[in-house]
């Protein structure tokens, strides 16, 4: 095997294939799928040279993720399997989707490769972090990279998989910890910490060591803030197809722009809590107009930089 050239941005999570069923117009269909893939393919979809180190079988639905992959331009490294992961996803007549799993997830073989990779921001999230045996390779790659790398975080919470509300909060806020940069949805803090406001576990995370929270609130738009600073911003006007992947097309776009800004990776760390008002807005409208034309197309299909340029009143030439 070619070695994989030192990548700006290394993801690192599941692969599976989800399996739609759309209600409204009585179909089912296959897409590569799981939310830290599908970071990995919107960010190289934006420009930023990508790893994704995962895991997934040599069977035909991982043939076809590996497939996916590459033709996005992804470098992989990938733990084998016996079979590929699967995703049952629900649409339903208002277009939101519903999700059930079979997975597995053990990445122990290829936690060395992701070791050793000089790179310059690691993303990770979801089922990657609180399914065993994997989530503790992960916390431990994280913990050894924290020096040398920015970190980034979506929980991306599924109760059907950690049903144990405590735990799954124990486990958040130990990643929150080692974290720079968190985004979650509305609905995912509204499960972890019900009858909490969500200014309110902005403040706890960034009190926990985060130095970026953001909060994406579906049609209500996204907050986000630093221990000085908060922005909100509305989410882009789209007529909705389905929401499959919209909040990973959303955390793409936020560190394609914070890479822009020039804050990610170690030496830049301290510039992240320095974002002015404006550019917090500015990447929130960015990420929302990215979430807004997934929302416009079936399945998660992450834009080009092309695609969100051309969406009008974006102002992302000003992040770059």
């Amino acid at each position: 095997m070619e070695p994989i050239p030192a990548p700006g941005m290394v993801v690192i999570g599941e692969s599976l294939v989800d399996v739609v069923h759309d209600d409204a117009r009585r179909a089912t269909v296959e897409h590569p799928g799981g939310s830290p893939m599908n970071v990995a393919v919107g960010t190289a979809r934006l420009g930023l040279p990508t790893t994704l180190v995962t895991a997934f079988g040599d069977d035909h639905h991982g043939q076809a993720i590996e497939q996916h992959l590459l033709s996005n331009g992804v470098d992989v490294v990938k733990a084998g399997g016996t079979r590929t992961s699967t995703a049952g996803a629900r649409i339903g007549t208002d277009g939101a989707a519903t999700y059930s799993f079979d997975i597995s997830w053990d990445i122990a073989t290829s936690v060395d490769t992701a070791r050793s990779m000089a790179a310059a921001h690691f993303h990770t999230g979801s089922i990657a972090t609180v399914l065993e045996p994997g989530c503790h390779d992960v916390l431990d790659l994280l913990e050894q990279v924290r020096n040398t790398s920015t970190i980034s975080f979506d929980p991306n919470c599924r109760p059907t998989i950690t049903p144990d509300r405590d735990e799954a909060r124990r486990t958040v806020e130990r990643f929150v910890a080692l974290t720079d940069i968190v985004k979650a949805s509305d609905e995912d803090l509204a499960w972890l910490y019900p009858g909490t406001e969500l200014k309110d576990v902005m403040d706890a995370w960034l009190a926990l060591g985060a130095a970026l929270v953001v909060i994406t609130c579906g049609g209500q738009g996204s907050l986000a803030a630093t221990a000085s600073v908060q922005a909100s911003e509305e989410a882009a006007p789209v007529d909705v197809v389905d929401t499959v992947g919209a909040g990973d097309s959303f955390m793409a776009a936020l560190l394609a722009g914070l890479r822009w800004c020039g804050v990610l990776g170690a030496d830049d760390r301290a510039r992240i809590a320095a974002l002015d008002h404006v550019t917090l807005q500015q990447l929130l409208s960015f990420a929302a107009t990215a979430a807004a034309i997934t929302c416009s197309r079936a399945g998660a299909n992450p834009p080009s930089l092309s695609e969100v340029a051309a969406f009008e009143g974006v102002p992302w030439k000003r992040l770059a």
